[in-house]
């Protein structure tokens, strides 16, 4: 790689197609916006980024009640090349939030909607903004608590350069600006929103996106045979880092996807929502209230499988949805966590 600069940023190559790409310092990869690949800035290159503004925008004074989420949607419309834009994101942040202010009373003023079709500039979903919301997400967390952090879009593989990644690759998801700001990694958002939870406080992760299996880093994957046998792995980083809470509890339910996205281009960009995410709140319908993680990943695994279950969502939690589209490329449910559990025994409870 070659740098070069003002001071205020560098240059370098893209890895795979060697187009020069403008890298915003603090940055720990880009994205290149010819092919779409990512590109890993080496550690000795790295300029430390700036801490968070001290002026905190309007978007992200909101109330801070016990129950509280973070929304993302991003359609990526005329961001990528030759790709065209994701149908379905937007939808999901819709669904998720009528999910759980209507089902798990959740204040419709303590959630936070990152989705790139609106206006304010600070509810766009941006590597900045969604940075700031993290921050909002978990800060002054205490007993009691009980957090959620959604996103529906893009998700990337870059390769790790610190050792704590067993297969040798950090997981990420796609800002609205990653061709310029790069992805955000799996290491970020463990430490932005995993290792700040105190003791009893629960996070609840539901990620709809590629490469997005363990995109929070968190320590211990379930793996579930289609029999229903159930066995934890423990997938520590080999480095030794720490990649736990501070004695809460994280759960990431994710989708297994081998990063081959299949992208619905739908005349209404409204008229769709993502597999992952409808089997999700599906699940959650068609299941009682208490439901087994055990039973809620089951349920989503038949729903996935039937491409949807053969229904559309009922009531206002899914009025608009007409289509199920797989932009994610996901085959099936996955579950990780930051502690072991016995998944048909303990309740899925937000």
């Amino acid at each position: 790689m070659n740098f070069g600069g003002n001071g205020n940023a560098t240059t370098i190559r893209c890895k795979y197609c060697s187009a020069c790409l403008t890298v915003i310092p603090g940055e720990r990869a880009i994205q290149c916006a010819q092919c779409n690949c990512v590109t890993r800035i080496r550690r000795g290159d790295r300029i430390p980024p700036a801490r968070p503004p001290a002026h905190v925008p309007p978007a992200f004074q909101r109330a801070r009640g016990k129950k509280r989420a973070v929304l993302i949607g991003i359609t990526y419309a005329g961001m990528r090349r030759g790709c065209g834009e994701l149908r379905g994101p937007i939808n999901d942040v819709k669904c998720m939030r009528n999910l759980l202010c209507q089902r798990f009373g959740f204040p419709s003023e303590c959630i936070i909607m990152l989705t790139d079709d609106q206006r304010d500039p600070f509810r766009l979903p941006t590597k900045e903004n969604i940075r700031m919301a993290m921050h909002w997400l978990v800060q002054g967390c205490s007993y009691g608590d009980s957090l959620v952090f959604h996103f529906s879009g893009l998700g990337a593989q870059v390769a790790d350069d610190d050792g704590d990644e067993a297969d040798g690759y950090d997981e990420a998801i796609c800002p609205l600006d990653a061709f310029q700001r790069g992805p955000i990694l799996d290491d970020e958002i463990n430490e932005a929103i995993v290792r700040p939870l105190v003791h009893g406080v629960r996070l609840h992760a539901v990620v709809d996106a590629c490469y997005s299996a363990t995109v929070l880093d968190l320590p211990y994957v379930c793996h579930m045979s289609r029999n229903g046998f159930w066995q934890w792995e423990d997938e520590s980083p080999p480095s030794g880092a720490w990649k736990g809470t501070s004695g809460g509890h994280a759960v990431l339910i994710s989708g297994y996807s081998e990063g081959k996205s299949n992208f619905a281009m739908m005349p209404d960009a409204y008229a769709s929502v993502g597999a992952m995410t409808h089997s999700f709140i599906r699940a959650l319908e068609c299941e009682p209230r208490g439901v087994t993680y055990g039973r809620l990943l089951t349920s989503m695994r038949a729903i996935m499988k039937n491409r949807g279950g053969g229904h559309d969502l009922q009531g206002p939690i899914g009025a608009p949805i007409h289509t199920v589209a797989n932009f994610s490329g996901v085959q099936e449910p996955n579950l990780s966590s930051s502690e072991m559990f016995d998944i048909h025994r303990k309740p899925f409870v937000l």
